[in-house]
């Protein structure tokens, strides 16, 4: 690798999703606060976040329907109304 390439504070940081609790140790220059334990007992700083590639429905293949049934019944309503 390359050197002095990187940003002073470029390190490995833990990245946990809040909702599924996955953890994720990648190369990164995030701000953080917390510290935690990773698999190799070495201590990373841990950054949590909301989506990650275990939840986002993109790589999961969930995907989440919305009802839209009964908008479009409202504005065809609110249609008819103003052409009258």
């Amino acid at each position: 690798m390359k050197t002095d390439i990187h940003p002073e504070n470029y390190r490995k940081v833990i990245f946990e999703d809040s909702s599924s609790g996955a953890r994720f140790l990648v190369g990164s220059t995030v701000d953080t606060e917390d510290t935690d334990k990773w698999e190799d007992g070495q201590e990373y700083p841990l950054k949590k976040i909301d989506v990650s590639s275990d939840t986002h429905p993109f790589y999961t293949g969930q995907e989440k329907v919305m009802d839209t049934a009964g908008r479009v019944e409202r504005f065809k309503a609110r249609a008819s109304k103003a052409r009258k």
